[in-house]
């Protein structure tokens, strides 16, 4: 492990919960896709299918990269600290998109949103920061 002491806590429950979200995030992009590829078989909804395969994708790319980063915050990667900055941004970014599209609420988008900017001060505390072997 990176850093003098043990992982802290906070990472520990972030690298869990990250792994969580990861797996239930693979098993629904790939449902998303699936339902992308039927789209592409019905007449008529070819446009459909291809937003639902993108949008599918990129979900799937979005949970690796948060499996990614609970293996790396588990064993306080260095690279890992701003991967999970860089996955808060994205989720972030996400919950508006959904919003914009119409797929979700505005108190779900204030929740994830806010979700994603407690990681973010989280990962950016001096004692996070050292753990991760950043100065």
């Amino acid at each position: 492990m990176q850093g003098t002491s043990a992982r802290p806590t906070g990472i520990t429950i972030l690298a869990v919960l990250a792994a969580i979200f990861g797996v239930l995030g693979l098993l629904g992009s790939l449902a998303v896709v699936g339902l992308g590829g039927l789209g592409f078989g019905l007449v008529g909804a070819t446009n459909a299918g291809i937003f639902f395969t993108l949008f599918g994708l990129a979900g799937l790319v979005l949970s690796i990269v948060e499996l990614a980063f609970a293996y790396g915050a588990w064993t306080l990667k260095p690279w890992a600290w701003q991967l999970g900055l860089y996955a808060s941004g994205a989720n972030a970014a996400l919950a508006v998109l959904n919003l914009v599209l119409g797929w979700s609420t505005i108190s779900s988008v204030v929740i994830s949103v806010a979700i994603a900017g407690v990681i973010i001060y989280y990962l950016m505390t001096p004692d996070v920061k050292r753990a991760f072997g950043k100065a």
